[in-house]
């Protein structure tokens, strides 16, 4: 008789926003007069920009034609938008990352969860607190994390970095030594960031330890500040201790349409073994390319046009971010983020529970938004808001909030 992978049935409840789907249906189903705002989920909400249409248009009128047909893209992506990316993302910041060393995906999330296949399953995983669900949900599935302590909802084989108010949303270097780190800078869900200086701090301390750090860099373009670095590679000795995931989801709003790619550069070794080698082929055993006609939208990003076009994209999600921001602080909320990231970290109000402030928000202001809690444990008593609705419904939504 077939056997499932127990590991699944350790998971508690479903997906964070499955949950917050079914929650806000059953609601519309009770109330179907009342107008609902979402500011939870990070989907944006912006048409693609008109250079990108232009390509993609261009690239289905290849595929019509039997000389300009593709097929299985390569398993790396074509070249033209890898040599794009590593030009436009990386020699443009000063970082060596050569076209060979980029991976193109259908985007960081599957990147994110597939990624910790290449590790074996003693390593340990240490991962910020709160954190994006799915660097943990699928390390659980890979039967890494141990057991779950539903009274600290957290895994006795995860190290937990708590990122809060106190430590201005900082990891501090774990007491226990990790083999691979989660880092997402600017944070999903906090919105919040590290300097330079503080991120070539975590390149030192993996170096020395013999740790890989997985850095999600998926909000790079929302970056607003100086001291701020785009990329992990930018710190001297990444090379040889980081994989980096990038996304075309919110800085060229593909959501609908899956674009992203991974770094693995070919000096990051594990004794004689380069992880380039085995991301390559575990890429080329399980996936089949990103779609031609995407990957020609995405090299049009690259292109001046399309770079103008997607900086005003991200000007108007920030503007959004400010909005947010600027509103719930004149509601008397304490806020965090919404600088270099599109999403907005709150502190609920009397200390109420992050669910309760969910459901107070939806019943009594028809606005969504993610309990803190559900990242994480150090998520408690936040709650985030983001900035991809349209400038409308940010407005509406903070209105109602502001009225409450």
């Amino acid at each position: 008789m077939f056997k499932v992978n127990e590991n699944y049935l350790k998971l508690p409840g479903s997906y964070l926003f499955s949950t917050i789907g079914k929650k806000v249906a059953a609601y519309k189903e009770a109330n179907p007069d009342k107008s609902i705002i979402s500011l939870g989920i990070g989907d944006v909400t912006q048409p693609l920009a008109p250079k990108i249409i232009e390509s993609l248009h261009s690239a289905v009128d290849e595929m019509g034609k039997a000389e300009t047909f593709h097929g299985y893209a390569p398993d790396l992506g074509y070249e033209f938008l890898r040599n794009a990316i590593a030009d436009g993302d990386y020699k443009s910041h000063g970082c060596d990352i050569h076209a060979d060393e980029i991976f193109v995906s259908d985007g960081a999330k599957c990147d994110s969860g597939n990624i910790q296949e290449i590790f074996s399953i003693d390593n340990k995983i240490a991962v910020c607190d709160p954190v994006y669900p799915v660097y943990v949900d699928t390390n659980v599935m890979a039967g890494r994390t141990g057991t779950y302590d539903p009274s600290t909802e957290t895994w006795s084989d995860v190290i937990y970095m708590p990122c809060t108010a106190e430590n201005d949303f900082v990891p501090d270097f774990p007491k226990e030594e990790p083999d691979i780190i989660y880092l997402c800078f600017p944070n999903n869900p906090t919105g919040t960031t590290i300097t330079k200086a503080q991120l070539q701090d975590w390149v030192d301390y993996a170096n020395k330890i013999g740790a890989v750090i997985i850095y999600d860099a998926a909000y790079e373009a929302y970056i607003s500040e100086d001291d701020v670095a785009h990329s992990i590679y930018e710190c001297e000795g990444a090379r040889t201790c980081a994989i980096e995931l990038r996304s075309f989801s919110k800085n060229a709003g593909f959501t609908g349409t899956r674009l992203g790619f991974t770094v693995v550069p070919k000096d990051l070794k594990a004794g004689d073994v380069t992880l380039h080698s085995l991301w390559a082929r575990r890429h080329g055993t399980k996936y089949n390319g990103a779609p031609y006609i995407i990957q020609r939208a995405g090299e049009a990003c690259y292109s001046a046009e399309g770079k103008a076009q997607l900086k005003e994209q991200v000007a108007f999600y920030m503007n959004n971010a400010k909005i947010i921001k600027e509103g719930l602080k004149d509601a008397g909320y304490t806020v965090f983020g919404g600088v270099n990231a599109p999403y907005i970290w709150l502190q609920t109000p009397d200390k109420m529970p992050s669910w309760d402030f969910f459901d107070f928000l939806l019943k009594n202001a028809n606005v969504v938004g993610t309990p803190g809690s559900g990242f994480g444990p150090s998520g408690e008593g936040y709650f985030r808001l983001t900035a991809f609705g349209s400038h409308e419904n940010t407005l509406k939504a903070i209105e109602r909030i502001k009225a409450l």
